[in-house]
């Protein structure tokens, strides 16, 4: 039977390249959320010919939902002939922006050379379409199963997942006992298992100042100026002291497995949408977003704590300094354990393909499965898909179409041990 199940896989290698192809032209492009309907309607199509019920639904009051860009996901389920655990596929359907510097339409879905090229050919809409085709072929294998199996395709996880995951969380799709083992068909090589990822603090830093003409600023208080002795204290205390920390969790790529500060933005002074003259004022408000990646070696009270300690320093030590400090986002760090169900049922398929042991990974930056931990409660949940990280976001996306196939084969053999057949 499994090597039934491995050839029907094999059949549908132009199949998952079409099918790919197909969700590449869906320019579901975040921000702002364009197409989500029309694709999550063409995957629910497809997966009802396959005896799935589905459910299309708007992320109504989600960060970005509006009716000129709904936030909508398709959730699919179908149920065995017998009680048993539910096995879950989530990918998302947004893609960044395609940029400059394609010698490919990006939303052609172009097919050539062994490889599928578009944006989200990698990030992840290969991966959607290996875990669609998996499945198929299980079923068409194994039609009697015990247990569920759901298929899911969310919004807006480049920008959060805040309109997809996590509000689908909010309301139950991710935690048990609807749900039990989660794979997520993320970009991180066929012979990867992706348990986690690091930690982040999203930050903004306001300095404070006084406004007055720009003839006579010592009549008021530069808030950019203030702004660039912070910059000047992160640069001298905190980037070397990050620089030192190293974590034992399998981060990639190497340069991620240490702490990391990223400066994202500085807004200061006049407004950034204005193209006129400015006009001659000394800043009262000077803005930093900043971007901390941190290790499960940390606490995220001590990642805020060592920030506002700069601060408050600057304050006792620099003239009419103030601050405010505010949350964008916080993630604690995550590693599922190595012998949890799902990451045992992937590592033994990943054996038995490719004959070698699978490398267990962390993710540098953050994905989904900080919904499903955090607010789903269900921690039985790994990265695993097609594709090379890499290639994500860039110009000329691809994804190969013998990775699609391989990975389709690993997830449907997972299928088989997490369902009991």
């Amino acid at each position: 039977m499994f090597e039934s199940l491995l050839a029907t896989i094999d059949s549908r290698r132009d199949e998952v390249a079409r099918l790919t192809a197909g969700l590449i032209r869906f320019e579901t492009v975040n921000p702002p959320g364009r197409d989500y309907g029309p694709c999550a309607e063409f995957i629910a199509a497809r997966l009802k010919r396959s005896g799935f019920v589905t459910e299309i639904l708007r992320a109504t009051g989600a960060p970005g939902d509006t009716d000129e860009f709904p936030r909508f996901n398709v959730v699919a389920r179908r149920e065995g002939s017998a009680s048993g655990p539910c096995v879950h596929f989530n990918s998302h359907i947004d893609v960044v922006e395609a940029g400059d510097g394609w010698t490919v339409d990006p939303f052609g879905g172009e097919i050539r050379d062994g490889k599928v090229y578009g944006r989200g050919a990698c990030d992840m809409k290969g991966g959607l379409a290996a875990s669609i085709v998996a499945v198929e072929a299980f079923l068409d294998v194994f039609p009697q199963f015990p247990g569920a199996i759901e298929i899911s395709g969310t919004a807006d996880e480049e920008s959060g997942g805040f309109g997809g995951v996590a509000w689908l969380a909010e309301r139950g799709y991710f935690s048990p006992p609807r749900v039990d083992h989660v794979i997520i068909p993320e970009p991180l090589n066929k012979d990867r298992v992706c348990l986690g990822h690091r930690g982040v603090w999203w930050g903004e830093i306001e300095t404070l100042g006084e406004i007055a003409h720009g003839s006579m600023p010592f009549l008021g208080d530069c808030a950019v100026r203030h702004m660039g002795a912070v910059i000047a204290e992160l640069e001298r205390v905190l980037f070397p002291a990050l620089d030192r920390r190293q974590t034992a969790m399998p981060v990639v790529p190497p340069g991620a497995r240490r702490s990391t500060l990223n400066i994202n933005a500085i807004h200061g002074g006049q407004t950034d949408d204005y193209d006129g003259l400015p006009s001659p004022n000394v800043p009262d408000s000077c803005r930093l977003t900043i971007d901390r990646r941190f290790l499960l070696e940390e606490r995220l009270a001590d990642v805020k704590g060592e920030v506002i300690a700069i601060l408050d320093r600057l304050k006792r030590e620099r003239p009419r300094f103030n601050y405010r400090v505010s949350d964008i986002m916080t993630v604690e760090p995550l590693m599922t354990e190595r012998d949890a169900p799902v990451v045992t049922a992937v590592s033994d398929a990943i054996r038995t393909l490719f004959d070698r042991e699978p490398q267990y990974v962390i993710s540098p930056g953050t994905y989904d499965q900080k919904h499903i931990a955090r607010i789903g409660g269900l921690y039985d949940c790994i990265a695993y898909g097609p594709g090379i990280l890499d290639l994500a976001h860039r110009p000329d996306e691809w994804v190969g179409i013998d990775d699609m196939v391989d990975s389709a084969k690993v997830m449907a053999l997972a299928l088989v041990k997490l369902l009991g057949v």
